[in-house]
């Protein structure tokens, strides 16, 4: 049967319920909290949001199917011409307890305006407190695997295409090590089909929960003090800078009237910013803030 809008939120549903799965197995105290709900305009979604576990302070993994009339500033900036959409997609992000355990962030959508105007995008990247080069590397490993099913030259072309979209430019540093970032792929940009292109989108997606959980596995008894927490905080509030300013899924959810709510699902349970931070000379934290400011390189 042909691929079509109603098959690829089902399937994207289907994920949304098996990542949701296997955090709560390696948190072992998170259970998500289901919160469905309805957009005026036209369709609705389910938000699962976990707080206070073992692992993850708070986080979210959204699912979403919406549709209706494209706002005219939205259209004018994606350069469509119809008046109608469609978007389904599934949206996530976890923050985390123990200032040695990752945040990590993943999307994976599909946009379609009609049967021939239509589009996936979607990515994973990782934003550590601390740079630990070897995972780092680990995790990048993990996406090359998952791009070089659908093509070999993906994860380079994706990592470049990350590098560029998550950075502070007002900082003038990286959002964290960076991952893959893919927008718009069609038949037209990828001389793909339709279900080859779906079939990367659900590589990536199913990436996820092995990458994370592994990850949390091997950093959530680590111990950690004082320090670690307010550098913990400090990382936490460029993430929120970045989501804020720049992020083009969140500037989609309030220009189309999306649930505020599940749009700043993204937002850490806490964090603050001091007029002046100061860090150890030569610490693990000045390492880090210099590796954001020079790019993290994996060694793939």
């Amino acid at each position: 049967m042909a691929l079509d809008k109603d098959k690829i939120a089902e399937r994207l549903k289907a994920l949304q319920l098996s990542i949701c799965a296997a955090i709560e197995a390696e948190d072992g105290e998170a259970k998500f909290q289901l919160d469905q709900w309805e957009r005026p305009g036209g369709g609705g979604g389910d938000t699962r949001v976990v707080e206070d576990g073992k692992v993850i302070a708070k986080g979210g993994v959204n699912f979403s199917a919406v549709y209706g009339e494209l706002p005219e500033n939205i259209s004018t900036a994606l350069k469509v011409d119809s008046k109608s959409f469609f978007a389904t997609g599934v949206s996530i992000v976890m923050h985390t307890q123990n200032p040695f355990v990752p945040i990590i962030h993943m999307n994976v959508r599909y946009f379609e305006m009609d049967e021939n105007t239509w589009w996936f995008g979607g990515g994973i990247d990782l934003t550590p407190h601390y740079v630990d080069q070897e995972q780092c590397d680990w995790f990048h490993a993990q996406l090359k695997a998952a791009t070089d099913k659908t093509d070999p030259s993906y994860y380079d072309r994706f990592a470049e295409w990350a590098n560029s979209y998550f950075y502070i430019k007002h900082r003038e540093e990286s959002r964290g090590v960076s991952g893959i970032f893919f927008d718009r792929l069609n038949t037209k940009s990828e001389k793909r089909s339709k279900d080859e292109i779906f079939d990367l989108i659900i590589n990536v997606g199913e990436a996820f929960a092995p990458i994370y959980t592994h990850l949390m596995h091997i950093n959530k008894e680590k111990p950690f003090g004082e320090l670690e927490k307010a550098w913990q905080m400090h990382r936490r509030s460029r993430y929120v800078e970045f989501n804020l300013v720049y992020d083009k899924g969140t500037k989609f959810g309030l220009d189309t009237n999306g649930r505020i709510d599940s749009i700043l699902m993204s937002l850490p349970p806490e964090t603050g910013w001091k007029y002046s931070n100061h860090w150890p000379e030569g610490g693990e934290e000045m390492k880090t803030e210099q590796i954001l400011r020079t790019r993290f390189v994996p060694k793939v």
